[in-house]
């Protein structure tokens, strides 16, 4: 079973619809500490917005400190785009605020592009592969190309992460759940790739 995370700042119907279609056991689980039945196998952190408000909504939730151990022990974790962000160790969004710190890496005001925010679609490249297929970007911030990026993408002048990795945490900077067939298909491998 997967746990969707609804802490008043996800994009939690697309998603669901996704993990629907994908025939995927999921849950919206809105404490850390009721879970409906058996714990789930791994979390999917959605968000849309501004990172300060929603690291608000992790911390005065519990789930900050929850994904923090969740992901210490090697636990699958799934960040989309907002989501992926909050997994980072901070972003300078109106201030700097400090993320969960899952992901190396600050994130920061897309520097080099001629119109923000940044919203279209998009192929992912990275060290020995390129993926043709676009996938639906809408975001002003982004993380940097860093030790944990595994794929990342261009937008003028700007190149910034894609997708991050670090062990068993994962984030798209990007919507699969509004990817279409693609995307769909993206989140069906990460998934399996994951152990769920």
């Amino acid at each position: 079973m997967i746990g969707v995370i609804d802490y008043g700042s996800g994009n939690i119907g697309n998603l669901s619809r996704a993990l629907t279609f994908l025939n995927r056991e999921h849950a919206l689980l809105k404490r850390p500490d009721k879970f409906p039945g058996k714990e789930p196998d791994a979390l999917i952190l959605p968000g849309v917005g501004a990172f300060p408000p929603a690291m608000d909504n992790l911390v005065s939730s519990g789930w900050r400190d929850r994904l923090r151990d969740w992901a210490k022990g090697q636990r699958p974790l799934l960040g989309i785009c907002l989501g992926m962000q909050l997994m980072c160790e901070g972003s300078t969004e109106g201030e700097f605020t400090e993320g969960l710190g899952i992901f190396r890496g600050v994130v920061s005001r897309i520097a080099g592009a001629l119109k923000l925010p940044h919203v279209g679609w998009n192929t992912i490249y990275g060290d020995g592969f390129r993926d043709d297929n676009f996938y639906y970007f809408v975001h002003s911030y982004a993380l940097g190309v860093s030790a944990d990026t595994a794929a990342f993408t261009s937008v003028d002048r700007a190149e910034f992460t894609a997708i991050a990795d670090r062990e068993r945490s994962v984030g798209f900077q990007f919507h699969p759940e509004r990817s279409g067939r693609a995307g769909l298909a993206l989140l069906e491998g990460y998934l399996t790739g994951m152990g769920v």
